[in-house]
């Protein structure tokens, strides 16, 4: 079972891109993020060309979200409001498209495009801890239905010091101050564990490039797309890799595809 994650940074500008990635590496499931194109305007036709089907959350210009499968997905939810439907909050901020889950077997696969933020102690910054804490609650509420759960996608937070190239630099920087770090760590609480570094521990990974501080010739990155896993998911894992190549095409995504390999038992009813 292959699972991957891509924020692609606007789907139509990188469709090509995103379609052989998909023909080279044949995951069972691609969560998108940023797609950043209104739902009825989405590329469906290539993708089922290539025996591919996708469900969709988004809007123009902005945010977006999808999940690409071969075989289709149950029990698809959209937006906070999915599983928070009494939470006034979760309704507004569940206006920005960024959640999506679907169900493949037993296993729940959660798609996240958290708020960038923009700066610490901006409005922006604000939200992205009230997304966060929302985040917090829609977990719990999901994690109490007992369903295996892999959560992925652009976290916007690189989690320690290892996880960016110059950590003096942009200590209390936004994507790596402490309220965000921590905001973070009590959404996985004790059930959700982050394979990434069950396979890699050391520094000098990253999934994202700065275009315009010439972050990849310098390979300057942070590590922000991630892939969550429950304990017994954790378990099964296989591999979860970084596909760098991806960040070296022209007019490429300034993020690179995270992929997990679990188990086939993983999913088994």
């Amino acid at each position: 079972m292959r699972i991957a994650t891509w924020n692609v940074n606007s789907l139509r500008a990188r469709l090509e891109h995103v379609v052989s990635w998909l023909e080279t590496h044949q995951p069972d499931v691609l969560c998108l993020q940023e797609t950043k194109v209104a739902d009825e305007l989405f590329p469906h036709d290539p993708l089922n060309a290539i025996g591919y089907r996708a469900v969709v959350s988004g809007q123009k210009t902005y945010n977006g979200v999808a999940l690409v499968s071969r075989q289709p997905l149950e029990d698809v939810r959209i937006g906070f409001d999915g599983l928070l439907e009494e939470d006034r909050e979760a309704v507004v901020l569940g206006e920005q498209k960024r959640v999506i889950s679907g169900r493949l077997g037993r296993l729940r696969i959660l798609d996240l495009y958290v708020p960038n933020g923009a700066s610490v102690g901006s409005k922006s910054y604000a939200y992205k801890l009230a997304w966060l804490n929302c985040l917090g609650r829609y977990v719990a509420t999901q994690l109490e239905q007992g369903e295996p759960l892999c959560m992925v996608g652009d976290f916007n937070v690189a989690p320690e010091d290892r996880d960016l190239h110059d950590p003096q630099q942009f200590k209390g920087h936004i994507m790596a101050s402490e309220q965000e770090r921590e905001a973070l760590q009590v959404v996985l609480g004790q059930d959700l564990k982050d394979v990434f570094r069950r396979f890699h521990p050391e520094d000098g990974h990253w999934s994202w490039w700065d275009y315009r501080s010439g972050g990849w010739q310098r390979n300057q990155g942070w590590r922000l797309d991630h892939v969550y896993l429950t304990r017994d998911l954790y378990d099964t894992a296989e591999d979860c890799w970084i596909d760098r190549q991806q960040r070296g095409l022209p007019r490429p995504s300034d993020h690179a595809p995270v992929v997990v390999e679990l188990s086939g038992a993983a999913v088994d009813p």
